[in-house]
């Protein structure tokens, strides 16, 4: 039987709460002053706040005479949340406290063509032995956050039509992993949670941003005006699935001709240099010959860096990002691949949107995709919603 009871019902304590997630301390004083109530009351809005162990007192505030006040601030160590990176052929996971502080992670290699049980159920057994190794319980897991490589339905966190992911049509993700972590699970399509993760990391203040993932497939998350574009039906930015202008007929796995996958992905590129007799079966093995400096890699590479451009410089044209990071495996390569993005946006886009943008590699690397679920499982697990749940259920 659960024995938990509910903390005492202060109105205005999540607000208080969105507050102190700027990271500074601040007095009861100075609270009451910015939300205009009385000090008696912010008392008892902190006091339902450290009873979650989310608000802590921190360092005595400089005295102007008297006792000094104590200040309190947000406790980002108390509870964690899990970032959930799967990918075509990968399974990343992070732990991470509510400040984004990586705790622990690991990974397997799973494909996600194994299906979506098989996939979960190793989620389910990496987190719980990272929660393990952290000295974690699972009762200081709060969310979870989870990146998949295709189309999802954002209300209910499931997959639709997902090209590349057999089996996991319609799937109930959150569901089928809540059933082992009894937290909220969010689900989002991988490169708007690469999105996230690498906007959060590296450019906070950007209000514009596109990332780009070439790897297996291609496609972009759209940042604007600091908000994450999904569209109508979750598919904004699938870029991979626009027509190239080199496409022809090339056969895409999505059923269609010509698209700017089946031209410059990992594997797409891999099968050209395979025409040239290399030994290349898919992206790392190109990454490989670019760094041994094979030169029919790098030209093929930077080719395909090109053909990506062509479709971003009219992307550009209508989002006017600030920003375009490359990630992906293929962004290994280093500067061969986005040499080319840059040649062609620079050489075909209007000058008033290039002035200031910046091309650039991910700062995140291979680990964009789990930082930005770990992310929006921090954003879940600290929104008013989330804070007022957690009072009325006493935990």
């Amino acid at each position: 039987m659960d024995t938990r009871k509910p903390l005492p019902a202060v109105s205005g304590t999540s607000e208080l709460f969105q507050l102190l997630r700027d990271g500074r301390p601040r007095t009861r004083t100075e609270l009451a002053d910015v939300l205009g109530v009385a000090r008696s009351t912010i008392a008892l809005r902190v006091e339902a706040l450290m009873a979650l162990g989310l608000v802590a007192p921190v360092d005595d505030a400089v005295s102007t005479g008297g006792r000094p006040s104590s200040r309190f601030a947000l406790r980002t160590e108390t509870k964690v949340v899990l970032g959930v990176d799967i990918g075509a052929s990968h399974l990343r996971v992070g732990l991470t406290d509510l400040g984004g502080i990586r705790l622990q992670d690991g990974s397997r290699n799973v494909r996600v063509t194994d299906g979506p049980e098989a996939v979960l159920n190793a989620v389910a057994e990496v987190g719980d032995e990272l929660l393990k190794r952290a000295g974690r319980s699972a009762a200081d897991l709060l969310a979870i956050g989870v990146g998949v490589p295709g189309p999802v339905e954002h209300t209910t966190g499931r997959p639709i039509n997902p090209p590349i992911m057999p089996g996991w049509n319609g799937f109930d993700v959150p569901g089928y992993l809540q059933e082992h972590f009894e937290v909220p699970v969010l689900v989002d399509n991988d490169v708007n949670v690469m999105s996230v993760g690498e906007r959060e990391l590296a450019w906070s203040g950007v209000q514009d941003l596109i990332f780009v993932k070439v790897a297996t497939g291609i496609g972009a998350g759209i940042i604007s005006n600091g908000t994450l574009l999904r569209g109508a039906d979750g598919v904004a930015g699938d870029i991979g699935h626009i027509r190239g202008p080199r496409g022809e007929d090339l056969p895409c796995r999505c059923g269609n001709h010509g698209c700017l996958e089946a031209v410059a992905s990992g594997p797409a590129v891999a099968l050209k240099l395979q025409a040239l007799g290399r030994a290349a079966k898919d992206s790392l093995d190109v990454v490989d010959l670019v760094q041994q400096g094979d030169s029919e890699a790098v030209q093929v590479v930077r080719q395909a860096g090109r053909d990506v451009g062509d479709v971003l410089s009219a992307c550009l044209s209508m989002m006017n990002p600030a920003v375009i990071v490359i990630g992906g495996s293929m962004a290994l390569t280093g500067e061969h691949f986005i040499a080319g993005v840059r040649e062609v946006i620079y050489s075909r886009s209007m000058p008033l949107a290039t002035q200031h943008l910046q091309i650039v590699q991910s700062a995140s690397g291979l680990d964009a995709g789990m930082v930005g679920a770990g992310m929006l499982a921090i954003q879940h697990a600290l929104s008013p919603e989330s804070i007022d749940a957690m009072l009325a259920a006493g935990v």
